[in-house]
């Protein structure tokens, strides 16, 4: 049987090549999604060390301005 001048054969192939294409297409796409959310987690990692230590230094130096009120 011919629908659109493809036989019922031809079109399982090129539907099954289609879907094929469809799968690595997304594949690829959720590999790069899945790469930039790794890379926030490492930047949001670094910036919490950051922030950490930033903190850490503001406590050392707040005792230090305190006791100091001419600064």
């Amino acid at each position: 049987m011919e629908k659109g001048g493809l036989k019922e054969p031809e079109m399982a192939q090129q539907v099954g090549k289609l879907l094929q294409q469809m799968q690595e297409k997304f594949e690829a796409a959720s590999n790069r999604i899945v790469s930039k959310v790794d890379d926030m987690g490492a930047r949001i990692d670094d910036l919490e060390k950051t922030i950490a230590d930033l903190m850490e230094e503001a406590e050392a130096t707040l005792p230090a301005q305190e006791g100091n009120p001419g600064k």
